[in-house]
C-alpha cells in the first residue's frame, strides 16, 4: 500500500480515539463486546449501527447491540443455556458451530431446530464440546435478499475452554474477517487465484461454457467492526508472542492474510491443535474456518497485518501492529510468494488405514440454474437427497469430495469432526476440522464417526451457494 493510500483509508478515522486500553487478552471491539463467561447467556438479535469509521457507518442486524457479539466463554462438559429473543420482524436461528450438539439445538432449520420467532425468544440448552476456538452466527436463508443470513452481522466468537492451555504467550486477540454491503456482480473477483495451481482431478475435459448467473461480492472489509486505520493498533513489544484467533465471518470469500516479517505460527486449525504445528508466511482462512496462530515480535516497526490482494487490503481488510516507541506511517510488504497446504499441518498417514464405509459427494455448478442465479447439484440432485445418504450408527466414513466447479468451496458438516485423510493429491492424518476448503476442480477426502444421532446438515459455507442448492442432509438409520 502506497503511503497516500493508507492515509486516505487512516483519515477516516481522525478523532475517533481508542475502543478500549491495551489488555493482554482483547477483542479489540466495541465495549459491549467484551466476553461474557457464564453459563447462562444471553443474546439480543435486533438492528444495529456498525461505525467501520467516522464517515461509513452501516446498518445492520447483530447480537447485544454490536458486530461482532459478544464472545462467549463456556467451559467444556459444563453445561450451558443460551436465551435468545429476537426483536426483528423475521425468523431467526443460532447456529452453534463447531459443537458436538444435538440437532435441536444446533440452529439449524434443516435439521428441526425450532426457530426463534419474530418477536419472541428461545432457550438452547446443552453440554459445549469440544474445548477450542468455536464461533457462533444465523443461519437463515437470505437467496436474492442482501439483508438477511449471514449478510448480516450476526456472528461471533465462542470458546470451549478445556482442562490444559498449554500456549505460551503474552497477548491474545480474537479477529474476525469480515465484508459488508455485498451486491450481486458478473464481475466476481476470485481470490483462489493467490495459490499456486495444484492437481485439478475433477476438471471437465469439456468445460461448460454458459453464461454464469451474478455472485455476490463487496468492496468493504473490516477486522472485527473497523475497516484498516479506522480502530485501535495492536500494540506491542520487540519478544512478546502474541496469540491470535482469526475466523473468517464471511458469507461470500476466501481471505488471505500476511503480517511483513513476521510468521504466523499455526497451532490450531478450526480450534482443534493440529499434530504438527507449522509457521506460513500467508495464511487463507475460508468461510466459516478458523486459524489460532501465534507470532513472535521479532521485526520492530509499524506494519499492516492484512489481506495481500491491494484491493481487498486498500479496501479496509487489515490492522495495524505498532512496536512499542515506534512513530511511522504503517508499511506494507508483499509477502513472499507461496501456497497454503493442509497437509503441512498433520502427519504421516497410517498405511492401510481404511474407514468401514464410504460416501461420494460429486459437485456441480448449474450457470442460471435458478433463474438469473447459478445452481448447484451434489450427486445430480439437489437438496434435500432423501434417504441417499444414511449413516450407521458407530461406524468410521470416509467422505470424498469431488468439487467439478470453478470454485474453490468451504465445506462445513455439523455436529460432526473431519478428519483429513487427502488433498492436494496427499494422504496425511490427524487435521480435524469442521470447515474444509476444496479447491477449485479438486478432490480431498474427510474420515469422521458417524457418534451424533440425528439429522445432519452438509452445506458450502458461502451463503450464496448454500442458497441455491449447494447442501444435502445426512440422517441416521
Amino acid at each position: 500500500m502506497q503511503r497516500r493510500d493508507f492515509l486516505k483509508i487512516a483519515g477516516l478515522s481522525a478523532g475517533s480515539g481508542y475502543l478500549v486500553g491495551q489488555q493482554t487478552q482483547s477483542f479489540l471491539g466495541p465495549a459491549a463486546s467484551k466476553e461474557i463467561a457464564s453459563t447462562d447467556f444471553k443474546l439480543q438479535i435486533a438492528p444495529i449501527t456498525v461505525e467501520l469509521a467516522p464517515n461509513r457507518i452501516i446498518s445492520t442486524v447483530g447480537y447485544n447491540g454490536t458486530s461482532p457479539g459478544p464472545l462467549l466463554r463456556m467451559k467444556e462438559g459444563v453445561p450451558v443455556t443460551v436465551n435468545v429473543t429476537n426483536d426483528t420482524d423475521v425468523p431467526e436461528f443460532v447456529h452453534f458451530h463447531g459443537l458436538l450438539i444435538p440437532a435441536d439445538v444446533d440452529g439449524a432449520e434443516e435439521e428441526g431446530t425450532p426457530v426463534v420467532p419474530p418477536h419472541g425468544s428461545r432457550s438452547y440448552k446443552f453440554t459445549p464440546t469440544p474445548a477450542g476456538t468455536r464461533w457462533y452466527h444465523t443461519h437463515t436463508m437470505s437467496m436474492d435478499d442482501l439483508h438477511r443470513g449471514s449478510f448480516t452481522g450476526m456472528f461471533g466468537f465462542l470458546v470451549v475452554e478445556g482442562g490444559n492451555n498449554p500456549a505460551n504467550f503474552d497477548q491474545e486477540h480474537y479477529l474476525a474477517l469480515r465484508d459488508w454491503e455485498p451486491y450481486f456482480s458478473n464481475t466476481f473477483m476470485d481470490n483462489d487465484d493467490l495459490d499456486a495451481t495444484g492437481p485439478q482431478p475433477e476438471k471437465p475435459a469439456v468445460l461448460d461454457t454458459r453464461q454464469p448467473g451474478p455472485e455476490v461480492m463487496a468492496d468493504i472489509y473490516s477486522i472485527n467492526d473497523k475497516i484498516l486505520g479506522a480502530g485501535e493498533p495492536v500494540r506491542v513489544k520487540p519478544g512478546e508472542r502474541v496469540m491470535f484467533h482469526f475466523l473468517n465471518a464471511s458469507a461470500i470469500e476466501i481471505r488471505h492474510l500476511a503480517l511483513p516479517g513476521h510468521k504466523f505460527n499455526v497451532v490450531a486449525l478450526d480450534g482443534n491443535p493440529v499434530p504438527t504445528p507449522a509457521a506460513v508466511d500467508v495464511l487463507m482462512i475460508g468461510p466459516g474456518e478458523r486459524v489460532d496462530a501465534w507470532v513472535e515480535m521479532n521485526h520492530p516497526g509499524v506494519w499492516i497485518m492484512g489481506a495481500p490482494e491491494d484491493p481487498v487490503r486498500e479496501g479496509g481488510l487489515g490492522i495495524v501492529i505498532e512496536y512499542a516507541n515506534q512513530r511511522r506511517t504503517p508499511q506494507w510488504m508483499p509477502p513472499p510468494k507461496s501456497s497454503w497446504d493442509y497437509t503441512i499441518f498433520g502427519k504421516p498417514a497410517p498405511p492401510q488405514q481404511t474407514p468401514t464405509e464410504k460416501l461420494d459427494m460429486i459437485f456441480e455448478k448449474v450457470p442460471r440454474g435458478a433463474g438469473k442465479f447459478n445452481s448447484f447439484t451434489v450427486n445430480g440432485k439437489s437438496y434435500p437427497h432423501d434417504q441417499e445418504f444414511v449413516l450407521k450408527q458407530g461406524t468410521r466414513y470416509r467422505l470424498t469430495f469431488h468439487n467439478r466447479t470453478d470454485d474453490s468451496h468451504p465445506l462445513h458438516l455439523h455436529r460432526h469432526q473431519l478428519e483429513i485423510s487427502e488433498i492436494y493429491g496427499k494422504p496425511t492424518s490427524g487435521i480435524i476440522k469442521d470447515t474444509v476448503v476444496v479447491p477449485t476442480f479438486g478432490r480431498a477426502s474427510v474420515d469422521f464417526t458417524a457418534d451424533q444421532p440425528g439429522l445432519t446438515l452438509f452445506h458450502c459455507h458461502i451463503q450464496q451457494h448454500m442458497d441455491y442448492g449447494f447442501k444435502a442432509l445426512l440422517r441416521y438409520a
